[in-house]
C-alpha cells in the first residue's frame, strides 16, 4: 500500500499545535485540583504548593539546554522523546498513590516541557520561511489562548465529575496521537554543528534562572523579605550575571548572548516580556477576584475570563491580513495601548459589577494581546541566522516563562500590600489596585514597541498573494 505523504509544514503545525495546547492547558488545568489532592493525601500546604513550583524549576533548568541538545540530536528526535516523556509522565501523575510520587512525577513532566516548547519553536521557524511566519502564528495562537481558557473550566468538570487523577490522564490520548503522527510524518532535518557541551553555561544558566524562576513565583506569598527569598534572589541574580560573563567569552557557548545585539531580536523579547507579565497576571488575578470579591463559582469565573481566547483568535485573522502591510511596530504599539486601556477599566470594577462588562473588557483584552502575539512571534527571528534559531528559540522561551513569573510576582504582591482588611469593598480595592499595575505592565510594553524598526523586519512582510497558499492550507 502506498503511504500517504504530508507536506513537512503541515506535519510541523499538527505535532507542533498538539504539544503546545497540552502543556499550555496542563499549567492550568491543575490549579482547580490542588484542594482536592491535599484533601484526598491529607497534604500540608507547602507540599501542595511544591507540586505546582517543581513544575515550573524543571522547566527552567531544561530550557536552556535545549537549543544544543535539538541541534546535536536532532531536532525531531529530541521533540518527539519530549513529547514522548511529557506523556507518561502525565499518566505517572494521575496513577501517583502519595505526595511524594505526585511531586517526582510531576518533575518528570517539567523535564519534558522544557524541551517541548524551544525546540518545537525551532523546527517551526526552520521549516517556514520568513515571509511565511505571520500566517503560521494565525494557526498557532489558537492553542496558545484556548488551552489556557479550557484548562480551569475542563478541570473544574473533571475533579466534579471524575476525579482529580483526571486532569492528568485528558494528556494521554492527545499525546499519543501527536506522538503517532509524528513518528510516522514528521521528517529528520539535516544536523546543525555543534560544539561540545557547556556544562557551565548549563549550571548556571539553569541555577540562575530556576533561583529567579523560584523567587519571582515565590515572593508574594512567602514574603519578599523572607531568608529563601532572599537567598533564591541573591543565587539567581548571581548566577545569571556570572552566566553573562563566561557565555561571552566563549565560540560557541550553550546560550548565545550575542544575539541580543541584534536590535530587532532584543527589543522584541522586551516588548513580550512585559506584555506577558500584563496578560499572565489578568489570567492569574481575575478569576481570584470573580470567585473571592463577586462569589462566582470556580465554572461562572471560568466563562467569564474565557472571552479573551476568542477576542484573540478574531482579532489575529486580522492582524495576519494587515501585518503585511502595516508592519510589526504600529500593529504592536496600538494593540497594546489598548490593552492597557482595559486593564485601566478593570481598575473599576467592585463585586456590583456587572459580570458582561468583565466579559466585554476580558474580550478587548483578548483582541489587544493579539497585535502583540502574531507581530512578535512573526518578527523576532526575522534577522537570526539560520544555525542560531535553537538557541534564539531556548532565550525567547526563558523569556516567556520570565515574563509570565514576572506578572504573577508583581500583580500578586500589589494585591498582597494593599489587602487590607476583609469585607467586600476593601477586597475589591486591593484588586483595583493590581489590575491598575497590569495596565502599567501594557503600557511599557506599548512605549517599548515603538522602537521596533519595520524595515528590520521586513523579510516577514510579504505580499499578501505570497502566503495566501499557505494560508489555505494550513487554516
Amino acid at each position: 500500500m502506498k503511504r500517504i505523504v504530508i507536506d513537512q509544514k503541515i506535519a510541523v503545525c499538527v505535532v507542533f499545535v498538539a504539544a503546545l495546547f497540552m502543556s499550555i492547558m496542563d499549567g492550568t488545568i491543575i490549579n482547580v485540583a490542588l484542594a482536592t489532592i491535599q484533601q484526598d493525601f491529607g497534604a500540608s500546604s507547602s507540599a501542595i504548593n511544591a507540586i505546582v513550583v517543581i513544575y515550573l524549576i524543571c522547566i527552567a533548568v531544561v530550557i536552556p539546554a535545549s537549543g544544543w541538545l535539538g541541534d546535536r540530536w536532532n531536532t525531531k528526535w529530541v521533540f518527539l522523546t519530549s513529547l514522548g516523556l511529557f506523556t507518561l509522565a502525565s499518566l505517572a501523575c494521575g496513577l501517583a498513590q502519595n505526595i511524594e510520587q505526585l511531586m517526582l512525577t510531576r518533575a518528570a513532566q517539567g523535564i519534558a516541557a522544557g524541551a517541548l516548547m524551544p525546540v518545537g519553536t525551532t523546527m517551526l521557524f526552520r521549516t517556514f520561511p520568513p515571509h511565511q511566519r505571520i500566517q503560521v502564528s494565525r494557526v498557532l495562537i489558537i492553542p496558545t489562548v484556548i488551552a489556557p481558557a479550557v484548562g480551569p473550566v475542563l478541570g473544574g468538570f473533571l475533579v466534579d465529575h471524575l476525579s482529580w487523577h483526571w486532569v492528568f490522564f485528558v494528556n494521554g490520548p492527545i499525546g499519543l496521537a501527536a506522538l503517532i503522527f509524528g513518528v510516522i510524518w514528521l521528517q529528520a532535518p539535516a544536523q546543525e554543528e555543534v560544539g561540545a557541551f557547556d556544562w557551565m553555561g548549563f549550571i548556571l544558566a539553569g541555577a540562575g534562572f530556576a533561583a529567579l524562576l523560584y523567587t519571582l513565583t515565590e515572593g508574594a506569598s512567602k514574603g519578599w523579605g523572607s531568608p529563601i527569598i532572599l537567598v533564591s534572589a541573591a543565587i539567581g541574580v548571581g548566577a545569571l550575571a556570572a552566566l553573562v560573563v563566561v557565555e561571552l567569552a566563549k565560540a560557541k557557548p550553550m546560550l548565545d548572548l550575542r544575539l541580543f545585539s541584534i536590535p530587532l531580536f532584543r527589543i522584541s523579547n522586551l516588548v513580550a516580556i512585559f506584555g506577558s507579565a500584563a496578560f499572565t497576571g489578568i489570567l492569574f488575578l481575575m478569576p481570584q477576584f470573580l470567585q473571592n470579591v463577586v462569589g462566582a463559582s470556580a465554572l461562572e469565573s471560568g466563562l467569564t475570563t474565557s472571552p479573551e481566547a476568542i477576542g484573540v483568535v478574531l482579532s489575529s485573522q486580522i492582524v495576519a491580513r494587515l501585518y503585511p502591510k502595516v508592519g510589526p511596530r504600529r500593529l504592536t504599539f496600538g494593540g497594546v495601548l489598548g490593552v492597557a486601556v482595559m486593564m485601566g477599566l478593570m481598575s473599576t470594577i467592585d463585586a456590583e459589577t456587572n459580570l458582561w462588562l468583565v466579559r466585554a473588557l476580558m474580550f478587548g483584552t483578548g483582541v489587544g494581546m493579539a497585535y502583540l502575539f502574531l507581530p512578535i512571534e512573526a518578527a523576532v527571528f526575522a534577522q537570526i541566522p539560520h544555525a542560531s534559531t535553537g538557541q534564539a528559540s531556548a532565550i525567547f522561551s526563558m523569556q516567556q516563562q520570565l515574563g509570565s513569573a514576572l506578572g504573577v510576582a508583581i500583580l500578586g504582591s500589589v494585591l498582597a500590600l494593599n489587602h487590607s482588611g476583609t469585607t467586600i469593598n476593601q477586597n475589591a480595592q486591593s484588586y483595583q489596585y493590581a489590575f491598575l499595575a497590569a495596565a502599567i505592565l501594557a503600557f511599557v510594553s506599548a512605549c517599548v514597541a515603538l522602537f521596533i524598526r519595520d524595515r528590520d523586519a521586513a523579510a516577514t512582510m510579504a505580499e499578501h498573494g505570497e502566503h495566501s497558499e499557505l494560508s489555505h492550507s494550513i487554516a
